[in-house]
């Protein structure tokens, strides 16, 4: 099985299954010298853990990570890094009634119609449970680009039909992390939380939105085509699942828009260099980096395990049945999945900062601001 690797110079490889013994995840790429311990990256994985609130699954996963190579006393030496996040509470019994009948809209029968076989416990491979790697990684990629001067936020902006005004960045920074829902806007999280209340009353779940911000991005990260930046990003963001669209700037509002009203205009900045008047392009132009912030938004479906009663087939009797998906389950999934946008962003910008050069991808050097773009007309990711 592929596929379970994504990056260029900031490599993240993966293993694991929902309730198998652990999950796993190996760094490479990592310069040497980072200063970083365990706690820096339980942090993150706390945001995403389960059990949380009430609008969460109550799996009991602590999901403490242990970090087995690539740090010796308290710094990274360059090789890999490896991290191990123990599965604790893992109850696949419930699961054997699907063994042979999927569960509607999961992966139970693609993944058995590919390889013949799975493992049917939690949904397996399958199963979100594998993003917790992704957020250890995260970790890593934010606290490097922290030093240069990249900072990532995300908010959960809609649920279901309730949506929030646009927030500043700053309202992000102070408000996600207040609500269980992980709305920057208070009041809007409120109205959120009642509704998510009402679909877990009546067994049923809801599907909602992430708007996701990155700012201090240099100018002139990516490259055309399959190699550009909103390209390799959207399928990264396309990998967690459940995800059913990615946008970035006007997104699909842009389909409504003269060529006359989004062209923006161009003029210098302070330091005589070229800017857009506006940013309705997100960030990005030709997929490549214009230095001004990248924002977009990130849709899921409604969670697909719900205890309302449903029907399937199995394969075995080839009769229809009829089924419940009992278990622990959230019943909605964008509150836990803002910590896992923000780790897929700051794992590509670092990624895409180390093969453009931006970052030296052997040590960190003690001034980070040597590794600043200047601006040059014929080349503007010259350093």
């Amino acid at each position: 099985m592929n596929g379970n690797q994504f990056g260029r110079m900031f490599q993240v490889t993966t293993y694991g299954e929902s309730h198998g013994d652990a999950m796993g995840v190996t760094v490479s790429g990592c310069p040497a010298g980072l200063e970083l311990e365990e706690a820096d990256i339980q942090a993150e994985l706390d945001r995403r853990k389960p059990g949380q609130s009430m609008i969460t699954t109550s799996r009991g996963e602590p999901d403490a990570v242990e970090i087995n190579s690539g740090v010796q006393d308290g710094y990274t030496t360059g090789t890999p890094i490896g991290m191990v996040i123990e599965n604790k509470d893992a109850r696949s019994g419930k699961y054997e009634p699907y063994v042979t009948a999927p569960r509607p809209s999961h992966g139970d029968f693609t993944y058995s119609a590919k390889f013949g076989t799975r493992n049917w416990g939690g949904g397996g491979r399958s199963s979100a449970r594998e993003t917790v790697n992704w957020v250890a990684a995260g970790a890593i990629a934010q606290k490097i680009l922290t030093t240069y001067g990249v900072d990532v936020k995300a908010h959960v902006n809609q649920i279901g039909d309730i949506k929030a005004p646009p927030v500043t960045f700053e309202e992000m920074i102070e408000n996600t992390e207040e609500s269980e829902v992980r709305c920057a806007h208070p009041e809007t999280a409120e109205m959120m939380r009642e509704q998510i209340d009402e679909y877990q009353t009546e067994g049923d779940s809801i599907g909602g939105s992430i708007y996701f911000e990155a700012r201090g991005v240099p100018a002139g990260l990516g490259a055309p085509r399959f190699d550009s930046l909103s390209s390799r990003l959207g399928k990264a963001m396309f990998s967690i699942p459940a995800t059913t669209s990615v946008e970035y700037g006007l997104g699909h509002e842009a389909r409504e828009w003269r060529g006359s009203d989004r062209n923006e205009d161009w003029e210098f900045d302070d330091d005589g260099n070229p800017i857009p008047e506006g940013n309705t392009h997100g960030g990005l132009q030709g997929g490549i980096t214009t230095g001004q912030p990248i924002y977009g938004e990130a849709t899921w479906h409604a969670p697909t395990s719900i205890p309302k009663e449903q029907q399937t087939v199995d394969w075995e009797t080839g009769e229809k049945k009829d089924i419940q998906v009992v278990g622990r389950h959230d019943p909605v999934l964008p509150p836990r999945a803002v910590p896992v946008v923000e780790a897929i962003l700051n794992i590509t910008i670092l990624d895409f900062m180390l093969l453009d050069g931006r970052i030296n991808p052997d040590r960190l050097d003690d001034n980070p601001g040597q590794y600043e773009t200047e601006y040059h007309p014929s080349s503007p990711q010259n350093n």
